[in-house]
């Protein structure tokens, strides 16, 4: 029995992160463009993309948006035919963005409230990896106020504050069943926050060519006292102690971007983003209970080790005329989990994507904006090092989007 405890706590809960957690749909236009905007200033989503074009704005904005993601995933357990498809679930990623400033003046206000940061699948309790996980429901949502000041026309900076609320909700199966057969199971649940911040410089070059500098700060997000509840069978409930808790905390990455504009004519704006996200500070994921049994529940410490991941995306829009344009994009993202560390909350891996979109604008005020995203994530066959879970993940991502953008 102590051995068969062992398993349970080794296998007790795997979070992980990586590209597929980074959400990156902070812009209905910037989509469309294959999530380019660090150099390049469309609407009031640059409170995100970059802060210090905010001030270069020349209007104000009010807008919002969401892009629901359906997140299509295939797990091929090694030697076998068999495939586990996880379930037809909907992440709902939004966007609000504001920016005001006198008209004519030199500085900006902006606030941006985003999900950067979040993830929902769901694999059922009958599949190959059901004592890794069942389902996971992880938001990261920040709200960040914004000043932006425009030293000079060719030039202007700016910066925010972020406070993260962050919650999770994570099932799995534990290896110990009832007298009906069915297997035990562990939840938890809890919410959390954090604080970072968020700068950019933008610079218009005297031939025209415009170029954003941006650095995205290191969010450390803490849970104190989340829920964690336990159902295993009668004559094990004095080992998983209840009611109990559980405390836990996460880095969210830096990311440090550049990107640059090109305008060839009137009608053509291209943009080129390139962004390192530092996933190295994830080294090792540590569960603390409030209550623990010698011979029972006790803390987890799991190692991460995770690496530095880059991406690289390139956008086009085309205006027909002042009313309507058209866009396109798309990009590639390296993993930042290593060998062995591969896990069915993101089952990642590198990543190709292609992108598209429309705009209107209605009687000069106000924008109605569409993008559509297809993102592809190459298979991967890995055995994890911790839980053993043995086979080929595959996964595809679709993505469409909607906003209106209100500006004077």
């Amino acid at each position: 029995m102590k051995k068969l405890l062992l398993l349970v706590f080794a296998l007790m809960p795997v979070i992980s992160f990586a590209q597929g957690f980074q959400v990156n749909l902070e812009g209905e236009k910037q989509i469309g463009m294959g999530h380019t905007g660090t150099g390049v200033i469309q609407d009031g989503a640059s409170v995100f993309f970059n802060p210090g074009a905010v001030a270069m704005l020349p209007q104000n904005y009010i807008q919002g948006g969401i892009s629901p993601l359906f997140f299509k995933s295939t797990f091929n357990p090694q030697g076998t035919n068999i495939e586990d498809h996880n379930a037809n679930k909907v992440a709902t990623p939004f966007t609000f963005y504001a920016a005001w400033g006198p008209k004519d003046s030199f500085w900006k206000l902006g606030l941006g409230v985003y999900t950067p940061f979040g993830g929902l699948t769901d694999w059922g309790g009958n599949w190959q990896g059901k004592y890794v996980l069942e389902s996971l429901n992880l938001k990261a949502i920040y709200i960040q106020p914004t000043l932006s000041i425009k030293l000079a026309d060719f030039l202007s900076v700016g910066g925010g504050f972020v406070y993260n609320r962050g919650s999770v909700d994570l099932t799995q199966a534990i290896p110990l069943t009832n007298s009906a057969g069915q297997d035990g199971q562990a939840e938890l649940k809890g919410t959390g926050k954090g604080y970072g911040w968020n700068a950019g410089i933008y610079i218009v070059t005297e031939v025209g060519l415009t170029v954003g500098i941006t650095h995205r700060s290191e969010v450390n997000t803490t849970i104190n006292n989340g829920t964690a509840l336990f159902t295993v069978p009668p004559s094990l409930q004095a080992q998983f102690p209840q009611p109990n808790t559980f405390s836990s905390s996460i880095p969210l990455p830096a990311t440090t971007s550049i990107g640059f504009g090109f305008y060839p004519t009137k009608q053509w704006t291209l943009a080129l983003d390139a962004n390192v996200i530092n996933w190295d500070v994830y080294k090792v994921l540590a569960f603390n209970y409030g209550t623990i049994e010698p011979n029972g529940l006790q803390n987890t410490v799991e190692q991460r080790n995770y690496k530095d991941a880059f991406s690289f995306r390139g956008g086009a829009q085309y205006k027909t005329n002042k009313n309507l344009a058209i866009r396109f994009g798309g990009g590639y993202a390296t993993t930042a989990v290593e060998d062995g560390f591969v896990s069915p909350e993101a089952p990642d891996a590198n990543r190709a994507f292609v992108t598209g979109g429309l705009g209107y604008t209605f009687s000069n005020h106000l924008d109605l904006d569409v993008s559509f995203e297809y993102e592809h994530v190459m298979s991967r066959d890995q055995t994890n090092t911790q839980t053993q879970l043995a086979g080929t993940f595959e996964t595809n991502v679709y993505i469409p989007g909607v906003s209106l953008a209100y500006h004077w």
